[in-house]
């Protein structure tokens, strides 16, 4: 990891963000963990005051959209209204910021892919809930260089650049998430991009469920949460390989990881999220006990990634608690 349409449709989206700006749902079905909520908000404090007039953040990695992305997501998970809301203004700056990012001819967000899909599923999930005209056109280039960019691929996956012939788990991972994100938005995402991509994944999941980087060998918990989560989102949970990740993902739930402790958070909440309850339930309690041991004083997450990543990626571990974004409903 580093470090870090047509006119018709557009008019449509607009349309759609217009009618659909309002307040959001309040959940009332589960209650959350007061643990999880102190965190959060201590979090989300932290992210509105060390946040740059321009929209980024002040620290190692957040000049990066696709970091500002996963800031952005950290607020609208919790169900902030970006329009009238407490964190309104820190929301609607890091959406102008990504926009910013943007280049107007392709569409690319940024200087990789990494960065791409992540402020892409920024915009996914903001649009719908935002009334900002240019998220509509934005969304719908950004959707389509994803797309270009696995033709272009002979994996039919994704890696560093939208030119890139070679691909991996990480990068695909993303790419993939970020479609289902814009497909629930209500953007075109063509079958058979899910489809390509699925299967390169399937070629890096080893015998016993567990994902590699490039290859089957080598597999990780970090990179077996990516896959088994995109099986989810496909809807293929009653697959073999599904039932062999989540049985690693299983054995493997103590585990953390040491170079990207925040990634691995963020994609291990999601992939188990989808998992039997009683997993879901083990991983959540635990993980809200350990993120309130390591979080520091002033609502911000340690580590070498940045605080603002580190930060994002902690709080959206906690997000399935609350299921606001429809990328987190099952």
């Amino acid at each position: 990891m580093t470090n870090f349409l047509s006119a018709g449709t557009t008019a449509l989206l607009a349309f759609s963000v217009i009618a659909s700006a309002q307040d959001l749902p309040v959940r009332q079905d589960d209650m959350i963990p007061a643990q999880a909520e102190l965190i959060y908000e201590r979090g989300l404090q932290y992210l509105a005051k060390s946040q740059h007039e321009k929209g980024n953040w002040n620290d190692s990695v957040g000049t990066e959209p696709g970091v500002v992305g996963l800031c952005v997501a950290a607020f609208l998970a919790h169900g902030e209204d970006p329009n009238n809301g407490p964190y309104s203004k820190n929301i609607r700056a890091g959406i102008d910021y990504i926009l910013s990012q943007q280049n107007e001819k392709n569409g690319y967000i940024g200087s990789s892919m990494y960065n791409h899909a992540f402020a892409t599923k920024a915009l996914a999930e903001s649009y719908g809930v935002l009334d900002h005209p240019k998220i509509a056109p934005a969304l719908e280039k950004a959707v389509e260089l994803i797309v270009s960019s696995q033709k272009k691929n002979r994996f039919g996956a994704w890696r560093y650049t939208p030119e890139s012939r070679d691909a991996d788990t990480t990068v695909t991972g993303c790419q993939m998430v970020t479609l289902f994100a814009a497909r629930n938005a209500g953007v075109a995402v063509p079958d058979e991009a899910i489809k390509k991509g699925l299967a390169y994944l399937a070629t890096c999941r080893g015998r016993d469920g567990d994902y590699g980087y490039t290859s089957a060998s080598g597999g990780k918990p970090t990179l077996t949460a990516i896959g088994s989560l995109c099986l989810s989102l496909a809807k293929e949970r009653d697959s073999k390989g599904y039932q062999a990740s989540l049985a690693y993902l299983k054995k493997n739930i103590d585990f953390r990881d040491r170079y990207y402790p925040f990634y691995f958070e963020y994609y291990m909440s999601q992939a188990l999220f989808h998992a039997d309850e009683a997993t879901w339930k083990e991983w959540n309690a635990r993980n809200i006990r350990y993120l309130s041991t390591i979080q520091s004083s002033d609502g911000s997450f340690p580590g070498n990634q940045g605080a603002s990543f580190n930060t994002a990626g902690a709080l959206l571990s906690l997000a399935l608690n609350y299921r606001f974004l429809p990328i987190y409903e099952k």
